[in-house]
């Protein structure tokens, strides 16, 4: 119907055109009529205009639409088509053209907004670098690992240059274990990259994983491994020379009671009872050191509550109050905010904090006026930080990494089991703990729950 109306329209006007051009040669051969010949011609010419502009109508509204549909420009209306008889047809096509355009479009925005969130918080961090090393991409998880806003690659030098040059050189396809030098404590990383064409430009997609709690996990499993496998065999042939030495020992000193006085064999056999003794009492030590030892190879099982971090603080002030009065120590503790609580195993992390508190203590023996401040803060990530901090002599850093590994230690009567029994205790509740120095000298150790 509207084609039929639009061939009936230029056929109209053809018609009109036709029989003024026809009109003005009559009159131009049979009369003088010069006004109404140029009234005629004004006419037929105006008519000219109107064919041309109604056959250029449906043109123009085709480029319009076209370019419309080229810029992806969906707000263009074609009411005034679809209100002609004549274009009605073509005016409906090219409006539901645009409303198809218009909900496509609306539909790749939710979708593009929907992976932008999805993006943003995912738990992996996810940073995006272009040709250019500029960084376009730093989702939520990316910008709590990092700290602060990054916007080139060379501001990862921040973070150590090993870790640096690790992400610099690791290609699409491969991943590395990487540590991140931050101010608020070192990570061990996973980082993987895969590269990605996008508007024909090379983009770079880099994900951190935080494998801290991992790596702890796995090294303490098989540090208890050794330590199972070394106690069960040490036992073995400690118990047997332990008791032989002791009953040896024994007779020995029947027999000397038994002789008289003056038998030139006593020096012998004292010397033998001596060298018994010491046998045996070294074969004791050895036998409780083993058995201090294995403690860690019994897995820990948490009983969870939440408690306020205040509450724990003065439970753990007042057990150790003796011994922090006896070396003339000042405490303090600081809870930010004040109703800071967390879910842990309270005896556990009562535990923790009375090994790390002691170790704070003996680190203040030679120190005249020392000082311990035990904190608790949430992080700006969520996570709740406690740190126990003092002013002694701090930890060389060649030994920061080495004093949570099974029977190291710097104490003349230490065991090295109890900054093990620390990171065994946050490894249970998925936290983390670190060593840092203490800026003016000192030690903080920091569980990262």
């Amino acid at each position: 119907m509207a084609f039929s109306r639009f061939r009936a329209g230029i056929a109209l006007r053809t018609v009109l055109l036709f029989l003024s051009l026809v009109a003005i040669a009559e009159m131009l051969a049979r009369t003088r009529w010069y006004l109404t010949i140029a009234l005629c011609a004004a006419a037929a010419l105006f008519q000219v205009v109107l064919l041309i502009r109604f056959v250029a109508q449906s043109s123009r509204e085709v480029a319009r639409f076209l370019e419309a549909v080229s810029f992806d420009d969906p707000s263009q209306s074609f009411s005034g088509l679809t209100g002609d008889g004549v274009h009605t047809e073509l005016g409906t096509a090219m409006t539901h053209v645009m409303d198809s355009l218009r909900m496509c479009r609306a539909e790749r925005e939710a979708q593009a907004r929907y992976l932008q969130t999805l993006i943003s918080h995912v738990p992996v961090a996810l940073i995006s670098v272009d040709q250019s090393d500029r960084v376009q991409l730093l989702n939520m998880a990316a910008r709590r690992l990092c700290e602060t806003a990054l916007t080139h690659t060379s501001q990862f030098m921040r973070f150590g240059e090993p870790f640096a040059v690790g992400l610099e050189s690791l290609r699409p396809g491969t991943s590395a274990i990487l540590r991140m030098e931050r101010n608020s404590g070192a990570l061990q990383l996973k980082a993987a990259a895969t590269d990605a064409a996008l508007g024909g430009l090379r983009q770079r997609l880099i994900s951190l994983q935080n494998i801290e709690s991992e790596m702890s996990a796995q090294e303490l499993a098989a540090w208890q491994t050794v330590v199972r496998v070394m106690a069960h065999e040490v036992m073995n042939s400690l118990t047997p020379v332990s008791s032989l030495a002791g009953t040896a020992r024994d007779l020995v000193r029947d027999v000397l009671h038994q002789m008289p006085e003056g038998d030139p064999r006593t020096s012998t056999l004292t010397d033998a009872r001596d060298a018994l003794e010491t046998v045996a009492r070294r074969s004791e030590g050895l036998l409780h050191f083993v058995q201090n030892h294995r403690r860690l190879t019994k897995p820990l099982v948490t009983q969870m509550q939440v408690a306020p971090i205040q509450r724990v603080f003065a439970r753990v002030q007042r057990l150790l109050a003796t011994e922090i009065a006896a070396n003339n120590i000042q405490m303090t503790t600081s809870v930010e905010p004040p109703t800071l609580e967390l879910a842990a195993d309270a005896d556990l992390l009562d535990q923790a904090l009375i090994n790390l508190m002691r170790n704070a203590i003996e680190a203040l023996s030679a120190v005249p006026a020392g000082r311990i401040v035990l904190a608790g803060r949430q992080h700006p990530d969520g996570r709740v930080v406690i740190a126990v901090t003092d002013n002694g002599p701090g930890i060389p850093a060649e030994q920061r990494d080495r004093i949570f590994v099974p029977f190291f230690t710097t104490k003349r009567q230490g065991s090295g089991v109890g900054l093990t029994l620390v990171r065994q205790i946050a490894t249970a509740h998925g936290a983390t703990v670190d060593v840092a120095p203490t800026p003016g000298g000192g030690a903080t150790v920091s569980l990262r729950f």
